[in-house]
């Protein structure tokens, strides 16, 4: 049989959404706005996304409330509250999920990671004013990087 050319330089027919949707989320979680664009992306028809995203959150496999405390809990160690809700609502997770996951980090947590981050900084040389603007630059509340700058010796 011999194939035109017209065949061989037609694109490969989108993947199952279903199937696709599962290989994304084992990789790691998502949150349901990232998983519609990489769905989008990889040209599965809309009707399918939509049945795709419907069942892997009715298995379990798809909530947006755990995806944001998991990155939450995960960014807390070298990020403030502010950039860590900022990742959240660009990835698509609404208000309530992202109060809710950025409150869910401790005040001590966010204390102990920024002078991490401030004890590094002061070793690398840097002054005062540039470790405040550093971790303000990081989403630390304004409260938090006054008693780290002000515990440094």
């Amino acid at each position: 049989m011999r194939v035109s050319r017209a065949d061989h330089d037609a694109p490969p027919p989108p993947p199952d959404a279903f199937e696709a949707a599962l290989r994304l989320l084992t990789g790691r979680p998502h949150s349901e706005l990232e998983l519609r664009r990489k769905l989008v992306r990889r040209r599965c028809p809309p009707e399918d996304i939509d049945r795709a995203v419907a069942r892997v959150r009715g298995l379990g496999y798809l909530d947006d409330a755990a995806f944001a405390r998991a990155l939450a809990a995960q960014r807390s160690r070298t990020r403030g509250p502010a950039l860590i809700a900022a990742e959240l609502a660009a990835k698509g997770v609404d208000r309530q999920a992202v109060h809710e996951a950025v409150g869910g980090v401790e005040r001590a947590d966010l204390l102990e990671a920024a002078r991490r981050l401030a004890d590094r900084a002061a070793q690398g040389g840097a002054d005062r004013r540039l470790i405040t603007a550093r971790l303000l630059r990081r989403g630390y509340p304004a409260d938090v990087v006054r008693e780290v700058v002000t515990a440094l010796s």
